[in-house]
């Protein structure tokens, strides 16, 4: 059985809204697209790059893939090569004919679950929506973070409306890296308990 791993470059305050370029995603007028790199190093991206390396099949919403596909397929290099190679699926109600080679389209998060009996590591990058829909049908293995050390104060966030009530465990050790990037892999780990505190 393989594992869907959601990797998100995110903010201290929870922004995953265009980290690799200015024009990459300018919705709601959002300021910062192209906030990762001044914020990232030589090991950070070696690491990212090694991730990607793994991969078996790659999985997208659809804005996510809209951008991907759009400048991927011109592309060569490790990155390049790998996203070009293994298997492509984007989750959408709307696209029908997608323009990426190797390209399947699934109808919901829950269609996704299935790629773990066929693919080892299932990777997906950016897709904040997905990761949320991926969580609510359970169907979501691990949660890899890269937390960069800025705050924007605006974008969209991971966590917003919609976020289910869970808790999770730390997966691997942490990873933090020279410009004070950190890796974090979580799993789920089950419901929210509560508890008083001694003395409350």
């Amino acid at each position: 059985m393989g594992n869907i791993v959601a990797n998100l470059f995110i903010t201290l305050d929870g922004v995953y809204q265009a980290p690799g370029g200015r024009e990459e995603d300018t919705e709601t007028g959002f300021a910062f697209g192209g906030w990762q790199l001044p914020v990232s190093d030589d090991q950070a991206e070696a690491a990212i790059e090694a991730e990607i390396r793994r991969i078996d099949a790659l999985l997208l919403g659809r804005k996510t893939y809209d951008i991907f596909a759009a400048y991927w397929p011109h592309q060569s290099g490790d990155i390049g090569n790998t996203l070009n190679r293994v298997p492509k699926f984007v989750v959408s109600g709307t696209l029908s004919a997608p323009d990426w080679q190797g390209t399947t389209v699934l109808p919901d998060a829950s269609a996704a679950g299935r790629l773990r009996e066929e693919y080892n590591e299932v990777h997906m990058f950016g897709s904040g929506v997905l990761i949320r829909s991926l969580l609510q049908a359970d169907v979501l293995d691990r949660l890899h973070l890269w937390l960069y050390p800025l705050t924007l104060g605006q974008g969209k966030r991971l966590f917003d409306s919609g976020t289910i009530p869970a808790t999770f465990r730390l997966a691997e050790p942490a990873r933090s890296f020279p410009k004070g990037a950190v890796s974090l892999v979580y799993e789920r780990a089950g419901d929210v308990r509560t508890q008083d505190m001694p003395g409350i």
